[in-house]
C-alpha cells in the first residue's frame, strides 16, 4: 500500500494547477489594484502559511493590508492567537473570523479598514472632503472564504459560492458600510508548489481539486500528522486503538466505519473519502495544521 515512489514523482515534477481563468484573474487583479486604497487578504486559519499566495506581494505592492484568518472555528484558538501576534509583528493588522457564525463580520471588517486607513481619511478630511469612502480589494487562494466574507458583509448572495475551489470568477463591488466598499476577486493560486507539504495542506483543506494529488498520499500525510499531534481526536471519532502504523490505522477506521467491499477487503477509496470529509467538516474538532513554533521560522 506504500505510495513512496508516487510521492517522489510528484515532488520532483512539482504540482501544477493553474486553470486558465486564474491567469486572467491575476491580470485583472493587477489592473484593479490601482482602484483601491487597501487589500483584505483572506487566509485559512488552519494553514496561515500554506494559504499565502506568493504572487500577491507582487500584485499588492505597498498597499496597506488587513489579514483575515478565516474558518477560525476549525482551527485551535491558542494557535490562532499566536499566528495573529506573528503577523502583527510583521506589520500586518490581523484578525480571525468565523465567517459563517459571526453576525458582526461587516462591522468588524469596516472598523478594521477605517483604522488601517485613518491617516489617509484624516488628511482627506482636513482638505475639506466631507465624505471619504475606503475601497478595499478582497484577495486570497481558492476556497479560502472570500465569497463567504462577501456574502456576510453584503447581507445577500452577492458572490457565487460552492464547495469547490475557484468558482468566483468575476469582479464585483460590495458595499460594506457608508464608508467602506469591497472589490471581490477570483481566487488565484500560484502555478507550482515548490514544497510538497504545501500541496498536501491545500488538499486537506480543499483549496485545490481533489484530483491534483494522489488521494492516498493526502490521507497518509493527514493521518501521520494526526497520529503525532491529535491521537485523542482519532480515538474519539472512530472508536479505535490508534496505531503508530498509518496503514493499520486506516484499516481500523475502515472496519469501524464499514468501508468493506463485497469480497470482504478494505474499500480504500471509500475510507479515504470518509476521512477527508470528516477533516473538512470539522468532525475531528478544531485542528491547526501549521504551528508557529515550527512553520514561521
Amino acid at each position: 500500500m506504500s505510495n513512496t515512489n508516487e510521492n517522489q514523482s510528484v515532488a520532483k515534477t512539482n504540482i501544477n494547477w493553474y486553470p486558465g481563468h486564474m491567469t486572467k484573474a491575476k491580470r485583472e487583479m493587477s489592473e484593479k489594484i490601482k482602484l483601491v486604497d487597501m487589500v483584505i487578504e483572506i487566509r485559512d486559519a488552519r494553514i496561515p502559511l500554506s494559504s499565502i499566495n506568493p504572487l500577491l506581494d507582487e500584485i499588492i505592492g505597498s498597499k496597506p493590508r488587513l489579514i483575515v484568518l478565516s474558518k477560525a472555528d476549525k482551527a485551535e484558538n491558542e494557535e490562532t492567537k499566536k499566528w495573529i501576534d506573528y503577523f502583527k509583528l510583521q506589520g500586518h493588522e490581523t484578525i480571525a473570523l468565523n465567517l459563517i457564525g459571526d453576525k458582526n463580520v461587516a462591522n468588524t471588517i469596516s472598523d478594521c479598514c477605517l483604522t488601517i486607513m485613518k491617516d489617509k481619511i484624516y488628511k482627506l478630511k482636513t482638505r475639506g472632503l466631507k465624505r471619504v469612502e475606503i475601497k478595499a480589494m478582497v484577495v486570497g487562494i481558492p476556497n479560502v472564504g472570500k465569497s463567504t466574507l462577501i456574502n456576510s458583509v453584503g447581507k445577500r448572495k452577492m458572490a457565487k459560492t460552492a464547495d469547490k475551489p475557484g468558482v468566483t470568477r468575476s469582479l464585483t463591488w460590495i458595499k460594506v458600510s457608508n464608508e467602506v466598499a469591497l472589490l471581490d476577486t477570483p481566487g488565484v493560486l500560484w502555478p507550482k508548489f515548490e514544497d510538497l507539504k504545501v500541496g498536501f495542506m491545500l488538499a486537506i483543506t480543499g483549496a485545490i481539486r481533489d484530483d491534483v494529488l494522489p488521494m492516498q498520499s493526502i490521507i497518509e500525510f493527514a493521518l501521520d500528522f494526526l497520529i503525532k499531534n491529535h491521537r485523542e481526536k482519532l480515538i474519539k471519532r472512530y472508536d479505535i486503538e490508534v496505531s503508530e502504523d498509518i496503514f493499520e490505522t486506516i484499516n481500523k477506521i475502515a472496519i469501524s466505519r464499514g468501508c468493506i467491499q463485497q469480497d470482504e477487503t478494505i474499500d480504500y477509496k471509500r475510507v479515504y473519502a470518509l476521512i477527508l470529509k470528516d477533516i473538512r467538516d470539522n468532525q475531528l474538532g478544531p485542528i491547526s495544521w501549521e504551528k508557529t513554533d515550527e512553520d514561521s521560522k
